[in-house]
């Protein structure tokens, strides 16, 4: 799902590094050193995404230890964390200052967790996600999700098990492999027409689709460049249309590509803040939060209420050539899983981390309770990430549905978050 990305735009980082104080309270100039600082991490572990898309002169260019340096790089995350939060605290410091300082803090908090946990430092469930997340994971029982579940048993048609009913139904709406290329571009280029009326995004802007097999991901999207998006499917996974417009709203319009876009438009050229150019932590962060939680909701965002069924019955199934017999019910249930039993992934993360469920245990809860058996691997090597999709759509759902009463307003509050630097324990302070 992320981004590997070419540099570019080495244009106002004169300006970023122009010291506006002597004192090393600099904003700018802590910014530098905290682009520096994660770049010289992920050059040493390779799980970092190659997310950086700034000057070359910010690189680092050292020597690559044999063994990785925990004890240093904690020191130093430590130390920049220590400056950062006297200029947060500090009532000489702007509001803007304390912005950047806050942001950056709450970033330092997740690499330093991510350090102990590649080296092989662990702890518990609620102390990683904490975190990494920036906010608690809430807890979900069984009895929620079996409650859920029997809501959705009384709208499935057919014969047979939940499950059976599920999968069968699910199966009638997958796209034919010949019209996914058609299907995909109409419901990317939909969701581009939506969000343009809506955002102001960068002109020179665009996706390139891309068709791939023999690959880990079912669709995965990566930088070419300034502003624009590689968006690789693998068609060795089945597709169903609300897949299909979920991944048309998620990675691009008005998701992950558009969050991207708006990001270095808005923070990084306009302003010059260079900490946005950040390479992201494998093992989560705030604004991984924050990017997956818009991403997430730019499904409601793209198609609220009623729209998105007409869209999905009266557009996308008759250019797939399926019968939209049982269209809703099919949609409901989509919709309905994704918003409610994503919560089933936290929970098996959260068994397996804390080691209170076993592997068939774990495997039984995702594929009861989520309806996604192929997704064990996932939970299992993710640790807590699981959480940063169903933890980030809830902030961003809450806090804008708090801010707005209208299709304007809505919008407005999603564009801010696109455009600002935020970390997740704001929203919960707003909401």
């Amino acid at each position: 799902m992320k981004y590997l990305i070419q540099p570019f735009i080495i244009l106002l980082l004169v300006a970023s590094c122009t010291s506006q104080k002597e004192s090393r309270s600099n904003i700018n100039e802590l910014a530098i050193d905290y682009v520096k600082l994660t770049l010289e991490i992920a050059a040493h572990d390779p799980w970092y995404w190659d997310d950086y898309y700034g000057p070359d002169s910010l690189k680092f260019t050292g020597v690559i230890l044999d063994t990785f340096p925990k004890e240093d790089f904690l020191d130093r995350v430590s130390s920049l964390k220590l400056e950062l939060d006297e200029v947060s605290m500090s009532p000489e410091s702007s509001e803007e200052e304390k912005l950047r300082a806050n942001w950056m803090s709450s970033q330092l908090t997740a690499v330093d967790r991510g350090i102990r946990l590649y080296s092989g430092e662990f702890g518990t469930f609620d102390e990683e996600a904490e975190d990494l997340i920036g906010v608690k994971v809430p807890r979900y029982d069984s009895t929620y999700f079996i409650e859920a579940i029997a809501e959705l048993d009384t709208v499935l048609p057919g014969e047979g098990t939940f499950k059976e009913r599920f999968d069968a139904l699910i199966s009638r709406f997958e796209v034919p492999e010949e019209k996914l290329d058609t299907c995909l571009k109409v419901a990317i280029e939909a969701t581009r027409k939506i969000t343009l009326e809506r955002l102001d995004l960068p002109e020179d802007e665009s996706i390139t689709i891309e068709y791939v097999r023999d690959k880990w991901y079912k669709a995965f999207v990566s930088l070419l460049g300034p502003y624009q998006t590689l968006f690789a499917i693998n068609l060795d996974y089945k597709l169903d249309i609300a897949e299909l417009i979920n991944y048309a709203c998620h990675e691009c319009y008005p998701g992950h590509h558009t969050y991207v876009a708006m990001q270095a438009k808005n923070i990084y050229v306009d302003k010059g803040w260079v900490e946005i150019l950040d390479p992201e932590n494998p093992w989560g962060g705030p604004q991984i939060v924050i990017e997956e939680g818009l991403a997430i909701y730019a499904n409601e965002m793209a198609f609220p209420g009623e729209s998105y069924y007409k869209f999905a019955k009266e557009v996308l199934m008759p250019l797939a050539g399926l019968d939209t017999t049982g269209a809703y019910a099919y949609l409901l249930v989509k919709r309905f899983a994704r918003r409610k039993l994503t919560y089933a992934f936290n929970e098996a993360a959260r068994g397996i981390v804390n080691g209170t469920m076993t592997e068939d245990e774990v495997t039984h809860w995702v594929n009861d309770f989520a309806l996604r058996g192929s997704a064990i691997r996932m939970v299992k090597d993710s640790r807590t990430f699981v959480a940063h999709y169903s933890c980030g759509r809830d902030l961003v759902k809450n806090y804008i549905e708090a801010q707005s009463s209208s299709d304007d307003e809505r919008w407005e509050a999603y564009g801010k978050l696109l455009s600002t630097l935020v970390v997740p324990k704001d929203l919960v302070k707003e909401e």
